[in-house]
């Protein structure tokens, strides 16, 4: 008889997940076959780690290797940040790109013609609008930063918020006033769940068709689609309110939130699905005399990016 009497770990789909929790001051461990934070006075917190899209460490975690192997095997990404969210140190990648998936983003993305499809229906998505004619990319990027700037205000205006442009020093996050502290806050959550999404979908967070030369340009693309959607309403509102002691920590809150009510993590492969398929190619067929793989996966409930 097998000794084996558990089925396999299979990774939950992204858009059945809640969205982002953050733990600090505690060390991650599996402890009785289940994923826990266990703190200073020894008092267990259970995660439900294949629930969740992505766990941010902030500074006093400490995790262990069973935990960071057990995130890994059921694609929760795990991204190690500064206090309150506003530094991204490093990420622990739960799946990654699929060499298909990967080499039509790449020629999508070094093709000029076919990026420019890729970033007018981007600029579709985002605005509910096709974008002017006959503009190249650096033509839409100068209308979309203009827009943007004309939207922050707008939002400014409608909460209440005292509001002089985006403005923060990354090395001085402190330095910045409250409603850049809070955009900042909020704009983290959304890069975490975003980049989860992208891996899970199979695709390279640094191949970016706006943004470039960056670890997470393509992860900058996808989160700009939901931003003045989701987020930046959230931190003004939480600015607007001027909480005593941690606003940070009150935007978080806000953010999980409206991830749920929108139904982020419902849209984002879709949506990554529908900007690239603008390009109008089909994904590359693997070469005939290419070599299968050694070992084989197996099948998973996952999404394409994630380790069976």
């Amino acid at each position: 008889m097998s000794s084996n009497l558990l089925p396999p770990l299979r990774p939950i789909p992204i858009k059945e997940r809640m969205s982002v929790v953050f733990v600090e001051r505690g060390e991650i461990d599996v402890l009785d076959g289940a994923f826990v934070v266990v703190d200073a006075t020894g008092i267990r917190t259970h995660i439900p780690v294949g629930g969740v899209a992505c766990i941010m460490l902030e500074p006093g975690t400490r995790l262990s290797h069973r935990a960071a192997a057990l995130a890994a095997r059921v694609g929760t990404l795990l991204v190690w940040v500064g206090e309150a969210g506003v530094r991204l140190y490093s990420a622990g990648q739960p799946g990654g790109a699929r060499s298909d998936r990967l080499l039509y983003q790449a020629r999508l993305a070094l093709d000029e013609d076919l990026r420019l499809k890729v970033v007018r229906k981007m600029y579709a998505i985002r605005f509910g609008e096709e974008p002017p004619a006959r503009r190249s990319v650096d033509q839409l990027r100068g209308i979309e930063g203009v827009r943007v700037r004309k939207t922050y205000q707008l939002l400014a205006r409608q909460f209440g918020v005292e509001w002089s442009g985006r403005d923060y020093d990354a090395d001085s996050w402190d330095a910045a006033d409250l409603p850049n502290r809070c955009l900042s806050a909020a704009t983290s959550c959304l890069y975490g769940v975003t980049e989860a999404a992208v891996l899970a979908a199979g695709y390279a967070p640094a191949v970016g068709f706006i943004h470039t030369g960056k670890p997470l340009s393509f992860v900058y693309d996808v989160a700009d689609l939901y931003k003045f959607d989701t987020v930046v309403p959230v931190a003004f509102k939480v600015a607007a309110s001027k909480p005593a002691g941690n606003p940070e920590r009150a935007v978080r809150l806000a953010c999980r939130d409206i991830f749920r009510q929108s139904r982020l993590l419902d849209r984002i492969i879709p949506d990554i699905e529908e900007m690239l398929a603008a390009g109008e190619i089909p994904r590359p067929e693997a070469p005939a005399d290419a070599v299968g793989p050694a070992l084989p996966n197996p099948e998973s409930l996952g999404d394409a990016g994630h380790r069976a």
